[in-house]
């Protein structure tokens, strides 16, 4: 099982230890680094700024949104960096939910988020190829232009630069089982959400009856060295009660829906009430330690050493540490060595 570290997004400003986690990790033997969005600092820019300061590991997005571009500008983004990188970028694409594509973006959720997806990844793949300009008589995003508001005079267009690779991986953020089945067959890898070792049917029989040979599974995961498990866990809450409560709405929330899944849909579904009520401390404290526990690696070093024993015997190929110092990073490549 490889390593990877997950920088996340920024909050109010620029994480300061980023570049240094990332250089760290580079040392250690880790296989990539990887950013995130939501709606405030982007995931390609610190990417690149980390790529300057690092000469070998992998650079990847976990997740660059598809609504935030569309999906040859996104190509755009990856090939670009991938030439100034020397080959190291892997794109991680995710849908996000209404909430954000809607009230951020100011586009319309795709009323068919399997098809939308396909046809993301279809045009991604053609710009990344570049056998031919790229053509798509898509639903949610044709090339060219077919609409009757546009002129009529668009052309298909291949990219003017080379890409380094034809075959830059492209992994997807999946949660419900029929989103995790089509990944396994149109993307080279899955960046699974909440993440359990110890359920991995709850994502479908895509993931149990057997994977692609050379398919990424590379979930996130907290995973912190310290002697107070519960207080290792409170990073672990807090971001399950935002993401449950804040990320998404009473009638649709795909967090909400995937804890549910995963045998606490009582506790989701209070934690959301909750968070929506404004009692947002109390929402993070509703945040069950044992559904937080079992998606993390959190505790002493020899209860990390144990547990990581499960997420080897699963289908996981890369473990991305949401890690917050180099000590931790260091105990686990140890561990993992």
């Amino acid at each position: 099982m490889r390593l990877g570290v997950a920088l996340g997004y920024w909050g109010r400003g620029p994480s300061a230890g980023d570049v240094g986690l990332a250089q760290e990790a580079e040392r250690l033997g880790y296989h990539s680094v990887w950013t995130a969005e939501s709606w405030g600092s982007d995931a390609f820019t610190p990417l690149t700024w980390i790529a300057a300061h690092t000469s070998t590991i992998r650079l990847g997005t976990a997740v660059a949104q598809m609504a935030a571009r569309s999906p040859t500008a996104t190509a755009m983004h990856a090939l670009t960096l991938d030439h100034l990188s020397g080959g190291r970028v892997m794109l991680g694409l995710g849908l996000s939910g209404p909430q954000v594509v809607e009230g951020w973006y100011g586009r319309p959720f795709p009323s068919s988020p399997l098809t939308a997806t396909r046809e993301y990844v279809d045009v991604v793949r053609q710009v990344l190829r570049r056998e031919e300009p790229v053509r798509l008589d898509g639903r949610f995003h044709p090339l060219p232009y077919p609409g009757e508001d546009g002129t009529g005079l668009g052309k298909p267009l291949k990219s003017i630069t080379h890409p380094v690779r034809s075959d830059l991986p492209v992994l997807l953020g999946a949660e419900g089982p029929k989103n995790v089945a089509q990944t396994t067959r149109i993307a080279d890898g899955w960046l699974p959400l909440y993440w359990s070792p110890s359920r991995p049917e709850v994502y479908g029989t895509a993931v149990t009856g057997g994977l692609p040979e050379g398919f990424v599974v590379a979930p996130m995961a907290r995973v912190q060295v310290c002697d107070d498990v519960a207080e290792g866990l409170l990073p672990v809450k807090a971001m399950l009660g935002f993401y449950i409560g804040g990320m998404g709405h009473t009638t649709l929330n795909f967090h909400t829906d995937l804890m549910g899944r995963m045998g606490y849909a009582e506790e989701a579904h209070q934690v959301r009430e909750l968070f929506l009520a404004g009692r947002r401390e109390d929402a993070v404290r509703a945040v069950p330690d044992s559904f937080a526990d079992e998606i993390s690696l959190v505790g002493p070093r020899q209860r990390i050493a144990e547990r990581l024993e499960l997420w080897r015997k699963g289908p996981v190929t890369d473990l991305l540490a949401l890690s917050p110092d180099r000590a931790t990073l260091r105990v686990l490549a140890e561990l993992n060595s």
